[in-house]
């Protein structure tokens, strides 16, 4: 007997608009429209290697909503990148956007390939030659994207080149998270961190949880997890336990994080042999007995199979998609606290949103600016969902999602449809 096929990614991100929309009664046809994706471009990426032959490549670009604003959406660089999943990321960053109230709507692009079996040579003909093929597309006013899985701020500065040639003028603000000779943004790195450690103090204050007296345990120490466990360690709150790749460590006296970022900078960028604390199977951060758990790494960790040992009061979706659909059911049900990825790690496309501003403005903040716009947009993001959450007697899921369907579709509803 064959196995039923498992959904696409696509239909999975579907199903949490589906509820809200149901929850909120949003009329049949806008919600019809906002399911569908307003281009999703596929190109043949030829690029010469060092040995002066050809390989082809597959790029994409998926363009979901332009209602609110541009579109906007990072570039991933991965071997396993297709369209389905494009889609799907592009329609959650529309809801990510919205949620922070920043006026954009959603994108997503990659191509299709290993990056590590590249020259940097070879790297860079093949991001020019994307960004040649999709750049009728793309634009500080049209699409603008970002780095993402395995692109950066280098490979930001030879897309920024190559759109600017064609231009025929400097375009900086048609790329986010570039370097910043190149108009990037002072805290651009720490953004998502800073952001989810501002949620974190929300949602503690909103449950009403000294955060001197509580604990948290962080899957994940790259760039998001590390900044967060940073920032929420100089807030004051008790890290007990830490994980990457490499391993985990468990200290019920608190981890001292600036120690462990430097002994992960001297050692190649993994946690794997720190020598103070227990260590622990990485698998095993999401499980210790603390109060907070934030999962900061890999998707669909957390699932109706291991969700009964979750033992923490409060989750939050550093990561993109942490917790499956059906995880989320039961750790409700149990009246775990949920603060969803599209609010918790709004961070970054908030502050890529400060640098498009900056660009645009050719007018440059202080780090602390940015901090202090980005705390305002995330403390008035985290009530709005609230709000709704109360409002439809929902799920802190289900109220990020209805707040930002609101926004979109209330602008849709403004618009009108052309002709």
């Amino acid at each position: 007997m064959t196995s039923p096929m498992k959904a696409s990614l696509f239909e999975e991100s579907l199903k949490e608009y589906n509820e809200a929309v149901k929850i909120m009664e949003l009329e049949d046809d806008i919600a019809e429209f906002l399911r569908n994706h307003e281009r999703v471009i596929e190109v043949s990426v030829p690029t010469r290697m060092d040995d002066g032959k050809f390989r082809v490549f597959k790029g994409y670009r998926a363009q979901h909503s332009t209602v609110r604003g541009p579109s906007k959406g990072g570039v991933r660089y991965h071997q396993d990148v297709n369209i389905d999943e494009v889609k799907a990321l592009a329609f959650l960053m529309t809801w990510k956007c919205a949620v922070a109230n920043i006026p954009y709507g959603g994108a997503k692009g990659g191509i299709k390939v290993s990056p590590k079996t590249l020259t940097m040579g070879e790297l860079e003909r093949l991001t020019r030659r994307y960004v040649a093929d999709i750049f009728p597309f793309i634009g500080p006013l049209k699409d603008i994207p970002a780095p993402d899985v395995n692109t950066n701020p280098k490979i930001m500065a030879w897309m920024v080149d190559t759109y600017s040639m064609h231009a025929g003028y400097p375009e900086f603000a048609a790329f986010t998270g570039k370097p910043l000779a190149l108009g990037g943004s002072l805290g651009r790195l720490e953004a998502t961190g800073k952001g989810v450690a501002i949620i974190t103090r929300e949602t503690l204050n909103y449950m009403e949880l000294d955060s001197k007296k509580v604990t948290c345990a962080i899957q994940g120490f790259g760039n998001v997890g590390s900044n967060t466990a940073k920032f929420l360690y100089e807030d004051g709150i008790k890290i007990v336990g830490i994980s990457d790749i490499s391993g985990g460590i468990y200290d019920p006296e608190g981890i001292d994080i600036p120690s462990l970022t430097k002994y992960r900078d001297q050692n190649g960028g993994i946690i794997k042999g720190y020598p103070k604390g227990n260590s622990i199977n990485p698998e095993d951060v999401l499980f210790l007995d603390a109060d907070i758990i934030i999962p900061a790494a890999l998707d669909e960790v957390i699932t109706q199979d291991n969700a009964g040992d979750i033992r923490a009061k409060v989750i939050i979706e550093a990561a993109n998609g942490p917790l499956t659909s059906e995880a989320t059911k039961i750790l409700t049900g149990r009246n775990i606290f949920i603060v969803p990825d599209i609010l918790a790690n709004s961070g970054g496309v908030t502050v890529s949103y400060f640098e498009w501003a900056q660009n645009r403005y050719a007018y440059y903040w202080d780090v602390e600016d940015v901090f202090k716009e980005l705390e305002k947009f995330l403390t008035r993001a985290f009530k709005e969902v609230i709000i709704r959450k109360d409002k439809y007697r929902t799920s802190t899921k289900m109220g990020a999602y209805i707040l930002a369907i609101e926004k979109v579709s209330e602008a849709l509803k403004l618009r009108g449809i052309y002709p």
